[in-house]
């Protein structure tokens, strides 16, 4: 009972972020009916105003599980996991003006179900896992300099085989033109969502802001490369994480990092509405924050659901090693399996629609889910102990990962097994007040916080 105790925190202030995280359910309410109202998925939903009170009940039913969230301490887990829940209260709202043929019910109570699997490990397994290799204080300082080179190096490969700079509207016209080799694939992924992320984290905390700024700089040169939305707008969001967390504790960071961004697309568009302003210079934000970070992993689910409730399953056959030594359905991989079915372009999905829906179905993705929150969890152990704005900043940008790849291919394409590894070996010293308070050349962090 006292382990128990020791992993929640509890008090008034906690009041605060439960209250926050409920206005962020209303914004999102709000944001996801102008959605639905602009019929911005034909074929997929469709606006029923009768059906609106029942998308409000839904999402009311399932919305105390905010609690847990406000009383619950800060880890990698608390960070996925919030974006997470709002991606299912987001489909627990599209559900009700579904258009697509599959057990909506079955569905409901299944999503249900997966959320609470994946959030009991996600949120409350943060045991620290005793240390066995620790890197050298002087080696851990320069690590973030080395990040920089190495990544400034895989930019420059990266330039000889693809660099157009283009608008987001031809994005998807010239990244179907790219072709690396498979190193630099993973290089330029895993370079752009976890090495360089931790080459920042590692500057923040120990207030070295000109490499900081240096990082953010150079993390925008994957986009020519990659032409991803990711590359694009990672930098930006790491910045604006970091003068969150400036300003308040990271799980208020974590519930404003979306409010805030989700919110001004809401004022945005109910501007255009009025004719305050203009209707592009509104939809625009809207269309990619709201309508593109936000409802579109929880619509994912709704594509999942209807693709697999007609098809094959498979099996995890998704992932390159099963797909070895098992017969597989699918020839493709799931997301060009979906960008022909659906004319949604090509849909990856998060764990809750790969390793659950497509890869066991309905009844058994609450225990893929569950299974998936311990390796969450996994990733809490390896990290406790660091300061929790270093991990926040560090994993910033995975939660958008999450959200849109299956966890196999974020753990091994986009490099969040490697950041396990990079917090396991991390030297606690090296953020302790002694240590802060030395200097660079000594080979130590300077200032590091605890956020």
């Amino acid at each position: 009972m006292n382990d128990r105790i020791t992993q929640l925190e509890l008090g008034w202030p906690q009041a605060k972020l439960a209250l926050l995280a409920y206005a962020h359910i209303v914004v999102c309410c709000v944001s996801l009916y102008f959605i639905t109202a602009v019929d911005t998925f034909p074929g997929v939903t469709g606006i029923d105003q009768t059906h609106v009170t029942a998308a409000i009940l839904d999402v009311l039913a399932f919305s105390p599980v905010v609690i847990l969230f406000a009383i619950a301490r800060f880890s990698f887990g608390y960070l996925v996991g919030f974006y997470f829940y709002m991606m299912i209260l987001g489909y627990l709202w599209l559900i009700e003006f579904s258009l697509l043929d599959y057990d909506h019910r079955l569905a409901l109570v299944s999503i249900v179900l997966s959320g609470f699997a994946f959030l009991a490990p996600a949120l409350l397994i943060t045991a620290p896992v005793q240390q066995a290799i620790v890197m050298p204080a002087r080696a851990f300082h320069m690590m973030p300099s080395v990040i920089l080179i190495a990544s400034a190096a895989i930019v420059g490969i990266g330039a000889l085989y693809h660099l157009k700079l283009v608008d987001l509207s031809e994005m998807y016209k010239y990244r179907a033109e790219i072709e690396f080799p498979g190193f630099l694939r993973y290089a330029t992924s895993i370079a752009s969502n976890a090495l360089l992320p931790f080459a920042f984290a590692c500057f923040v905390v120990s207030k070295r802001n000109w490499q900081a700024a240096i990082t953010l700089v150079l993390m925008v040169l994957f986009y020519p490369i990659m032409l991803t939305k990711m590359a694009l707008f990672a930098p930006f969001w790491l910045l604006l994480l970091a003068l969150i967390c400036k300003l308040v504790e990271v799980r208020l960071t974590t519930i404003l990092s979306l409010f805030l961004p989700v919110f001004v697309g809401v004022v945005l568009v109910s501007l255009v509405k009025t004719g305050v302003i203009p209707f592009r210079s509104g939809m625009v934000y809207f269309g990619t924050v709201n309508n593109r970070m936000i409802a579109v992993p929880s619509l994912a689910l709704e594509v999942y659901n209807n693709y697999f409730s007609a098809h094959p399953l498979t099996h995890f056959c998704q992932i390159n090693v099963v797909k070895v030594v098992a017969a597989c359905a699918y020839d493709e991989p799931i997301w060009a399996v979906m960008a022909k079915a659906y004319d949604l372009g090509s849909f990856n999905a998060s764990l809750f629609a790969t390793e659950g829906i497509a890869s066991v179905g309905l009844v058994f993705a609450p225990m893929s889910a569950l299974g998936c929150g311990l390796i969450i969890a996994l990733g809490n152990r390896l990290s406790s102990g660091l300061p929790p704005r270093f991990v926040l900043l560090s994993a910033g940008v995975l939660p958008h990962v999450l959200l849109n790849v299956p966890l196999s291919t974020a753990l091994l394409t986009n490099g969040t097994g490697l950041l396990f590894l990079l917090w396991y070996v991390t030297p606690r010293s090296a953020f302790e007040p002694t240590a802060a308070s030395t200097t660079a050349a000594g080979g130590q962090l300077q200032g590091a916080s605890a956020g």
